[in-house]
């Protein structure tokens, strides 16, 4: 099988689909230059320099039959749209009582490891969790990212997909015939015995590589990567824990009301599950801080083998 980086697998899902439907268009300031070439200016769209403009215009589009994707690039820049998608576009359908639907998909990079500073980098994917009416997805391969992609973009619902700045340039194994990836349906990377590690976007990576190096220590580690956050595959994570009694969750976002927190509550609410547990579930996540601009202190604000792996040695001698 071929293999290609997270952003040409990006790419080719935008092309496919909007080849498919003529009802898709583009809106963004930064303007791919394939999807220009291929599909003109009226479709691929060159925005000013107001997320909140554009972002708004996107809600009266998917109103009116489009399907528009929208490519807010930083996750930061969103903040000033905040209103447009939570308070609009996350309600719309539900205000309308279902009489309307409002396919929207919004691109968003997240994560820490380039050095852009606080008001570059952020992961706020557990805030929209919060936001009812909103899915999210979290790819991590460039398999993922692809057919996770196609999906959103034919879901009538709007979509958010948080994608990590550190694996644009990740290469990965694509088929080149189509395929989707349901939501709601986590990938388990790896099997194991020992301990379930419930990893997020890079972090799963992560979690890979401790896997193989304590696999030296006789550990049996099961990396489940969750890819979407809503719908969130909860039944798979349960089922992962009942069988290895044990969880840690890995994520780069902020450890208060993160999705870690809520991924632990959904195993211990769960009655066959929390029989099973040997220990406590562990959270190995992103300080509370803005995400400092020196490397070394970057470095120091979110998750990374080392700790992952610590954590892992200290939950099994409880």
């Amino acid at each position: 099988m071929r293999s290609i980086t997270f952003h040409q697998a990006t790419l080719e899902a935008l092309q496919e689909e909007f080849r498919r439907d003529h009802k898709t268009v583009h809106l963004s300031t930064d303007v791919p230059a394939p999807l220009r070439q291929e599909f003109g200016a009226a479709r691929i769209r060159a925005t000013p320099i107001s997320e909140s403009s554009f972002v708004g215009a996107a809600t009266g589009l998917a109103g009116s039959g489009f399907r528009p994707v929208v490519n807010i690039r930083m996750a930061t820049f969103g903040f000033v749209a905040m209103d447009q998608m939570v308070n609009q576009a996350a309600k719309i359908t539900y205000m309308f009582g279902g009489q309307a639907r409002f396919p929207i998909v919004y691109r968003m990079s997240v994560g820490a490891g380039n050095s852009m500073a606080a008001q570059h980098s952020i992961n706020p994917y557990p805030m929209f969790m919060n936001v009812p009416g909103l899915k999210i997805i979290l790819p991590s391969t460039p398999y993922d990212a692809k057919g996770l992609l196609k999906t959103a973009v034919r879901d009538d619902n709007p979509v958010m997909s948080f994608e990590h700045s550190a694996l644009v340039d990740l290469a990965g194994e694509v088929p080149e015939e189509e395929y989707l990836i349901p939501f709601g349906e986590a990938a388990l990377r790896r099997r194991g015995s020992d301990v379930t590690v419930v990893a997020l976007a890079r972090m799963a990576h992560f979690a890979m590589d401790v896997a193989e190096e304590l696999e030296k220590e006789g550990v049996s580690m099961e990396v489940i990567d969750p890819r979407t956050l809503v719908p969130l595959d909860t039944q798979a994570i349960r089922d992962s824990v009942a069988r290895t009694g044990r969880l840690l969750v890995v994520d780069e976002a902020c450890r208060t009301c993160g999705a870690a927190a809520e991924i632990v509550s959904r195993v211990v609410e769960d009655e066959a599950a929390f029989a099973r547990l040997k220990a406590r579930p562990v959270r190995v996540c992103g300080l509370d801080v803005p995400i400092p601009f020196s490397p070394p202190m970057e470095r120091y604000a979110v998750p990374d083998r080392k700790r992952i792996a610590a954590a892992v040695r200290d939950l099994l001698k409880r």
